[in-house]
């Protein structure tokens, strides 16, 4: 859900989430030459308004994300059954 709140360095990267995004965002902005500060800038909202807006932070599965928690739900696990698939692919002769 997107705020309509102005974009700030806070803002950017509270909404990037990860450290290490926000890192490389502070990283950027931080060393940005004057004449490329605002483009800088720019890119980085750009990603955190779409991070923003792909994770509803209402949505349980983000939520449990979030606090590190698996996602709710009964989860069925295919693994074996994608691995027999690829060996049969493979099997074939494709790539």
């Amino acid at each position: 859900m997107r705020s309509d709140a102005p974009w700030t360095i806070e803002r950017i990267s509270d909404a990037l989430g990860t450290p290490d995004l926000v890192q490389r965002f502070l990283g950027e902005i931080n060393t940005a030459q004057a004449d490329r500060l605002l483009a800088v800038f720019t890119k980085w909202a750009d990603i955190a308004g779409d991070l923003e807006e792909a994770f509803d932070p209402n949505d349980p599965d983000v939520a449990a994300a979030h606090r590190g928690e698996e996602p709710p739900g009964e989860w069925i696990d295919i693994t074996d059954e994608v691995k027999e698939e690829a060996a049969r692919i493979r099997s074939r002769g494709a790539a």
